[in-house]
């Protein structure tokens, strides 16, 4: 599997701040396998962007429909 060369990581910080939640719940959420994350040789998850805010956008369209 290759990974496009503009497809940008984001760190677990980096995708707890868009959710508003604590880096270690997005790392639950990772084990879990409720997003996809890639590991880096040092062993940190890392997170492409586009799922995430993919992820982030059918949440929010789901909340709005529920409200």
């Amino acid at each position: 599997m290759s990974l496009e060369s503009s497809e940008r990581l984001l760190t677990p910080g980096e995708v707890a701040l868009m959710f508003r939640v604590d880096p270690k719940t997005v790392t639950r959420w990772a084990s879990a396998g409720r997003i996809g994350s890639i590991r880096t040789p040092g062993g940190h998850r890392r997170f492409r962007e586009a799922e995430v805010r993919s992820l982030l956008t059918d949440l929010t369209v789901d909340a709005t429909r529920s409200a």
